[in-house]
This record gives C-alpha cells, sequence and structure tokens, in this order.
C-alpha cells in the first residue's frame, strides 16, 4: 500500500467523483481508477460504491478513510516535527477558540505571537466547543481554548481560568445595576442554546438545584444568533462576556453579574494522539502567559485565574 493510494482514495471520497478528484490531484482517470483498483485489490475488499450520481465509500471505504486521515495528517506534520526546535522553533500552528473569546483574544494573540514566535505560521478560527474538540481529536485543529463546565473529554488540558456567566439584555433592566439574582434571572424571557449544549446544561443544572426553571422564549445554538435575538430584543440571554461594549458602546445594556455564580473553567486542550510539534509546544505557553496577562484587563470581568504556577 503506497501514501498516495491513501491520498487518492481520500479525494474521491470527498469530491464525490472520480473525474472531480482527477482533476484536482492532476492525475488522469483512468490511472486514478487504477490506483484504487489497486488498493481494493490489495485490502481484499471493495472501498467505493458507484451510481449515475458519483461515488460514496462502502462500510469498508468509510473506515479507511476516517483511518486514512489520521494517517495522512501524521505523515504530514514530519516536516514540523523534524524542523523546528525547541531553541528556534518553526513550522504551522492551527488554533481554534471558543466564540465568545474569540473577539477579545485573537487580534493580541496573532500580533504577539508574530513578535513572539517570528518563525511560526499561527491559524486562528473560532468555533463551539463541540466543534473544538472533533478537530482536536481529527488533528485538524493543534490546540483549543474553551470553556468547559466538567473536564471530562478525553484530552490533554491545562486549566486557566473560571469565567462567571452574566445576564445580557438589549436594554437596562430597571432597579438592575451591578448584579442579578437567579429567581430573578427565571422570570424574564430567555434566549438560550439547545438542550444538549454545555451552557445550557450548566444553566439548567443550576436552576434545577435552586428549584426554578428558565422561562426559555427561543432556542438559539449559535453565539451570532443568540447576539441578534438580544439585539432585537426577544429576550435576555446568559452569556460567559462580562463586557460587551466591543459591540458599541449602546448595542446592550452592561451585563448583570449572576448570583449566585454560574462558573465555566477555560481550558486550553490538544490532543493525546497527535504530539504537538515544538513549535505547538512554544505556542501553547505563549497563550498561557498572553492569557494570563489578558484576563486582568477591565473588558474581562468575572474572570480567576486557577493556574496557579503562571504569574
Amino acid at each position: 500500500m503506497q501514501f498516495r493510494q491513501l491520498r487518492y482514495f481520500v479525494k474521491i471520497v470527498e469530491a464525490g467523483s472520480f473525474s472531480r478528484a482527477a482533476s484536482i490531484v492532476h492525475v488522469a482517470q483512468p490511472a486514478l481508477s487504477q490506483q484504487i483498483a489497486d488498493l481494493e485489490e490489495r485490502l481484499g475488499v471493495s472501498l467505493l460504491q458507484r451510481s449515475a450520481r458519483g461515488v460514496r465509500p462502502t462500510a469498508a471505504g468509510e473506515i479507511l478513510y476516517k483511518e486514512a486521515l489520521i494517517i495522512l495528517q501524521q505523515l504530514d506534520r514530519l516536516p514540523n516535527i523534524i524542523s523546528s526546535n525547541a531553541a528556534n522553533p518553526k513550522g504551522r500552528v492551527s488554533l481554534g477558540l471558543i466564540h465568545s473569546l474569540a473577539p477579545k483574544l485573537v487580534g493580541g494573540i496573532l500580533e504577539e505571537c508574530r513578535n513572539t514566535l517570528p518563525k511560526v505560521t499561527l491559524t486562528v478560527s473560532d468555533h463551539d466547543r463541540v466543534s473544538l474538540e472533533s478537530g482536536i481529536a481529527s488533528g485538524s485543529i493543534d490546540l483549543a481554548i474553551l470553556y468547559e463546565d466538567e473536564l471530562v473529554a478525553p484530552l490533554p488540558r491545562k486549566p486557566l481560568f473560571t469565567q462567571k456567566l452574566y445576564l445580557v439584555s438589549r436594554l437596562p433592566l430597571p432597579g438592575y445595576n451591578e448584579v442579578i439574582s437567579l429567581e430573578q434571572v427565571a422570570g424574564l424571557p430567555l434566549v438560550l442554546p439547545g438542550s444538549t449544549n454545555i451552557r445550557r446544561l450548566q444553566i439548567e443544572r443550576v436552576f434545577a438545584e435552586a428549584k426554578l426553571k428558565p422561562n426559555v422564549v427561543l432556542e438559539v445554538e449559535s453565539l451570532s444568533s443568540a447576539i441578534s435575538a438580544v439585539r432585537s430584543d426577544v429576550g435576555a440571554a446568559i452569556f460567559a462576556i462580562g463586557d460587551m461594549s466591543h459591540f458599541g458602546p449602546d448595542a446592550f445594556a452592561k451585563p448583570l453579574l449572576i448570583e449566585p455564580p454560574i462558573r465555566f473553567t477555560c481550558s486550553i486542550v490538544h490532543s493525546a494522539d497527535f504530539p504537538l510539534t515544538s513549535a505547538g509546544e512554544a505556542v501553547r505557553d505563549f497563550l498561557v502567559a498572553f492569557v494570563a496577562r489578558r484576563i486582568r484587563q477591565p473588558d474581562m470581568p468575572g474572570t480567576e485565574w486557577i493556574a496557579k504556577e503562571q504569574t
């Protein structure tokens, strides 16, 4: 079995046809078909189902596709692993950020990393927690900074800080300035994520412990949709964001701290199956130091640093 056969097979599955894959990998279609035929003969199974609408993997092909992705990602990492060293790290590192933290961190991370690690190419994207964990597990993301409720995912992690949750509304709530009680929150129309979302699960648990039930008027999965709903005054939301000033001075009322507090833990995580390169380790250490400084700024209230060895 040859690595190029695995690459060809992956491209065919992703393209959905031999002709499209042939144009992507710049190989004539008959030669591509022969490579897959050789791969099927070597493995002794049929890998692709052909039809007038294209091709799709068989059950065996699905297994090979998932395993081939891992193998090829590890192969693609070898140049960075070999060329990078701890004293002068270089290479590419992909970082994923939880949606709510991205506006606060992305600019500073990119600027400081460029100055601190000039030979490292850092790419940054923002996602929800499930997508970040999936990206780490598949190897498409090297490092992720995300919020967690219970530290149960099988990922190497370093907890960094805790973040209290806030009630965010379009207009100020009469009689409230800094703090609002959980009982008072229960009487408000709320925009919350779906029932399987980590933030929703944490909120529901805290409400249940207080023998309360949130008044959910709208469920939305994405942070941007929730922010749009609050801006349209559909209801208030509960976010791990204590300062909304980056949306503009009058976009939202000042967030209210919920008491008793609801907390998330912010962790930096990576894969147990894909060891970090020297560049990845350097970026991880840089991020820990950067976040330690950043959360002490006035626009990140409700945070408490818990990685005690970092100052």
